[in-house]
């Protein structure tokens, strides 16, 4: 026994002994390439001694104020380089977008999908998943009149299911989910759910979880230091939700295999299996159950939650600002009438417009984006980064840029409008993020936003319940930017 026990702290002390090694060597490496610039770092936590974990694109937001729009942090013994501003945010994502276009490696998300998929897959799978999904998006009606038509269809269940509230207080945020979501549902499965489904809501449920707490500071710990992997906590929540996810959608699949018909195809699971069943042959092909099952869960994912969680600021910024939520509705009863919004009626409706990309701009979605990692090394903007550094492209320098836009920090439609009241692009505008890595659903969210936004605002006013007198417009922590769940009352218009 006493034996046992020196052998296991012989064990303890080499490994501890080798990782300390490990760290000196890091430290001594990062510091002879001309790195940008950054804060003093502690040994082994690095700089988060410093970190809002809640929030931590504020702590970056102060941190380039000081060091400029290319700077160094420390996440314990991981190295980042963050990126603010539009300027320098867009030279990487764009100008550089093969050199910085890699996606950046995190414990929790190698967990959740193991390589595979879209979102989180590296190299040549994500190469060929991405453009398989795309080419698939489109054929099934991204950005065309049939997609639309699905939208328009969906618009009618929501306003029906809002109207049956009859003016009592409601939270929209699964009301809201159920929609959006059924139109990616439609793609990928060939048919709507129910609101009520429980399957569809448990799905629904398991998404919002995962979204919630993957931004937690206990994930962020696990991100830099994965030997806590062997504590309970919200990183092993996430990883058994994903794998109750991907049992539905292996069940969805096996489903499809029973009646796929290739001169028929009816799905994104449909296109996937024949594609499949082509290049069955082929030992080192990326179309297996593995990408399947993952592509369709990052599409289910990616496709609710932002358009959603966009739809809920909007209709919050709308009641707290009741002069605006006027002046898009009498816009909507001049152009549309009692219509059907479609996409094209956007031209025709600049300030409504204006409101929605103001909604998106304000609200703030994703403020790190998604993390990017670099292909090669690279000099850029005078510093030297090396092959693998994880990258922030920081969303909210760019959304919140002080030379883009003239004010910041408060909801202003006339951001997107010119003198004469016209719609203008601009370029900063970049809540899909920009370059290799830019959302591939980023169509189909346009045209989500602007038909279920003004579909909304033409049937209902939006106010607050009874007794409440302001809304909070402070966020939740999260992977995603969301708002506080809220109450709600909508009182028909027509």
């Amino acid at each position: 026994m006493a034996l046992e026990i020196t052998l296991a702290t012989f064990f303890v002390f080499v490994l501890t002994f080798l990782y300390i090694l490990n760290v000196l060597k890091s430290w001594n490496k990062s510091n002879t390439a001309n790195s940008p610039p950054g804060p003093r770092r502690w040994p082994l936590i690095g700089n988060l001694h410093i970190l809002n974990l809640k929030k931590p694109q504020l702590t970056y937001l102060e941190l380039a104020e000081k060091y400029g729009p290319v700077f160094t942090f420390y996440m314990g013994t991981k190295k980042m380089v963050v990126l603010a501003g539009y300027e320098t945010v867009r030279d990487a994502l764009v100008s550089n977008a093969e050199v910085f276009g890699g996606r950046g490696r995190l414990k929790i998300f190698h967990d959740m999908d193991k390589g595979m998929g879209i979102l989180f897959s590296h190299g040549e799978t994500w190469k060929a998943m991405r453009r398989f999904t795309i080419s698939t998006l489109r054929d099934y009606g991204m950005g065309r009149s049939t997609i639309e038509e699905k939208i328009t269809d969906e618009c009618v269940y929501l306003n029906n299911m809002l109207a049956s509230f009859k003016g009592n207080p409601f939270d929209s945020n699964m009301i809201l989910n159920a929609a959006t979501a059924n139109i990616i549902v439609s793609i990928l499965l060939g048919y709507r759910m129910d609101y009520n489904d429980p399957q569809f809501t448990r799905l629904l449920c398991l998404i919002n979880e995962n979204v919630r707490i993957a931004g937690m500071p206990m994930v962020a710990l696990y991100n830099i230091f994965p030997f806590l992997g062997f504590f309970p906590g919200s990183h092993k929540i996430i990883v058994k939700n994903v794998v109750e996810q991907c049992e539905f959608i292996t069940k969805t699949f096996v489903e499809h295999l029973k009646n796929l018909d290739e001169n028929d195809q009816r799905s994104f699971i449909d296109a996937f299996l024949v594609r499949q069943k082509e290049e069955a042959g082929n030992p080192l092909s990326y179309f297996h159950n593995g990408n399947l099952t993952r592509v369709v869960r990052n599409l289910f994912s990616a496709g609710m939650e932002t358009t959603s969680t966009t739809l809920r600021w909007g209709l919050l910024l709308m009641i707290k600002y009741q002069n605006i939520q006027e002046k898009v509705q009498e816009e909507i009863s001049r152009v549309i009438g009692t219509a059907q919004p479609m996409y094209s009626h956007r031209v025709q409706m600049p300030f409504t417009n204006a409101v929605i990309h103001e909604i998106q701009r304000f609200s703030d979605i994703v403020p790190l984006n998604l993390g990017h990692e670099t292909t090669k090394d690279v000099t850029f903007k005078g510093y030297f980064i090396p092959k693998g550094t994880y990258i922030i492209p920081l969303l909210s320098s760019v959304l919140r840029d002080k030379t883009q836009f003239e004010k910041p920090d408060e909801f202003f439609p006339n951001h997107f409008l010119d003198s004469n009241g016209k719609f203008i692009k601009k370029e900063a505008f970049m809540p899909f993020s920009a370059g290799w890595r830019a959302c591939a659903g980023e169509t189909l969210a346009k045209m989500e936003l602007f038909i279920f936004f003004t579909s909304l605002l033409q049937k209902f006013n939006f106010g607050l319940p009874p007794g409440v007198t302001d809304v909070d417009l402070t966020s939740v922590v999260g992977l995603t930017n969301a708002p506080k769940p809220q109450m709600m009352c909508v009182t028909p218009r027509m």
